[in-house]
């Protein structure tokens, strides 16, 4: 069975956007333009950087955890980014050096 992730990326005006995808790394060279297929929200708003990553069982169970956190304030968004603030649906979040070595990944393609 494939993981599924939900993370939270921040733009260059430090606004947040919420999505998911199977591949974190594929996702985010989407979003920033070096392959086809991101977001329109983001063209033209990075660099984009994740600020946290939720691993979870399966697609169901990420596309709650998406609607749910979209649904709270920046200020609850960023209590989630620094883990003060659990998401609600089971998942486990990424360490930093994960996200940091995603981020890098991406800034070296």
């Amino acid at each position: 069975m494939t993981a599924w992730y939900v993370y939270i990326l921040s733009t260059v005006q430090c606004t947040f956007y919420t999505g998911i995808t199977n591949n974190p790394t594929r996702r985010i060279r989407q979003h920033s333009g070096a392959i086809k297929g991101g977001a329109k929200a983001l063209r033209g708003k990075g660099p984009l950087k994740y600020e946290c990553v939720f691993e979870v069982s399966d697609k169901s169970t990420a596309l709650k955890l998406e609607a749910w956190i979209k649904r709270h304030s920046r200020k609850h968004k960023q209590e989630i980014i620094q883990c003060t603030r659990i998401p609600e649906i089971a998942a486990t979040p990424l360490p930093a050096d994960i996200i940091l070595q995603m981020n890098s990944e991406h800034r070296s393609q």
